[in-house]
């Protein structure tokens, strides 16, 4: 099922329907970048900004404090779930599952069309904010960090991601999760000599070679870190083996992938430092190191928003796009309606109590 336009007066539980509705999968987003440009535009109170897919609708009311509301438009792709159901609490879910709540089904309905829902119901009905809010509607989260919609937003337009703090309505089970990791990739070599499997004793199994080096990642003592009253807990894993030669080939080289999860009170610097004093001895090649972000729950706005969320907070374990923000000198934390375990799942889904307590705690802290 598609849509062609987005009805300003629809709640948010059927905003968040119709959204889902909207095919969108990253690189597909214009039809429903469209229809949130439509409805913003006719909230007078907003100055709307499109670049590629994306939006950005501002206030400019001479507020003391700008705070951005963001979330992103596209989804993964499609998994037998592109059409929203509704299912109620007892009943089954198109995939057998069932759940104990009322909940609306469907691909991005967790991941993060719900949040996307309470992000436009704002933008759209409160015209008299107590901070200058800047509403950002972006492209390609779910794919290539050079296609990401903030991304882009930064290159060209820098000064729309200026604010005092940032909020990301990734689905996080409408409380609030502060900050996140940072995550490197690394991948190790261990190293053999290539013989004829008839004739082993001439070579070294590079495989075989893998015992002190998984026997290393399995002593690992990973650090616990409390930043600002959370516990943020590092990992460090192999997560890909990649080796062999033939059947009757002894392998001269196998690669592993080692992932990284670290507290955001460490630079990317100073992670990849760790992982070679860990791994010493090892040819290290770096892959990916993005460095996370710090909670930012001291400045009051913040502070704010924790209490009207009866003051539910927790570490972010994973990398979110908080951390472009943080980058950019912006506090942010995630809070969003749906639980993250089902981002990307066949059975995803968002439970209607988490969409109207996420709406009812953003409305009450852009009020005042």
């Amino acid at each position: 099922m598609g849509l062609n336009a987005l009805n300003a007066d629809a709640d948010v539980v059927s905003m968040t329907r119709d959204l889902v509705n909207f095919p969108s999968v990253s690189g597909d987003e214009a039809s429903l970048a469209d229809a949130i440009e439509a409805i913003l535009r006719d909230s007078p109170w907003l100055t709307v900004e499109r670049i590629s897919n994306s939006l950005v609708a501002r206030t400019s009311l001479g507020r003391a404090q700008r705070v951005i509301v963001a979330g992103h438009i596209d989804t993964v792709p499609v998994a037998d779930n592109s059409t929203a159901v509704d299912v109620n609490a007892g009943d089954a879910l198109p995939t057998g599952e069932t759940v104990p709540g009322d909940v609306i089904f469907g691909l991005g309905s967790c991941d993060m069309k719900g949040g996307v829902a309470v992000a436009l119901r704002a933008a759209i009905g409160i015209s008299e904010p107590v901070f200058d809010v800047t509403y950002i509607f972006y492209e390609c989260e779910e794919i290539a960090s050079s296609r990401n919609g903030l991304t882009l937003i930064a290159a060209q337009r820098p000064d729309l991601l200026e604010a005092d703090i940032a909020v990301l309505l990734e689905p996080s089970n409408a409380g609030i999760e502060a900050g996140c990791q940072g995550t490197l990739v690394a991948q190790v070599e261990v190293p053999g000599v290539r013989a004829h499997s008839a004739r082993s004793w001439k070579g070294v199994n590079a495989i075989h070679g893998l015992t002190d080096l998984l026997a290393k990642l399995n002593a690992y003592e990973p650090a616990r870190v409390e930043i600002d009253g959370l516990e943020y807990r590092e990992g460090l894993n192999a997560v890909q083996i990649h080796g062999g030669v033939a059947n009757n080939v002894i392998p001269d080289s196998v690669l592993v992938n080692v992932n990284f999860r670290y507290a955001p009170n460490r630079t990317a610097a100073e992670a990849q430092a760790h992982v070679e004093q860990v791994l010493d001895g090892y040819a290290l090649t770096i892959l990916d190191n993005t460095a996370g972000a710090m909670p930012g729950l001291d400045r009051p706005a913040l502070a704010d928003l924790v209490a009207r969320a009866n003051g539910q907070v927790a570490p972010k374990f994973g990398w979110t796009d908080v951390a472009r923000f943080y980058a950019l000198g912006v506090p942010a934390v995630n809070m969003g309606p749906g639980d993250p375990s089902l981002a990307h799942a066949r059975n995803e889904h968002v439970p209607v109590e988490q969409l109207i307590s996420c709406q009812a705690t953003i409305q009450s802290w852009l009020r005042g």
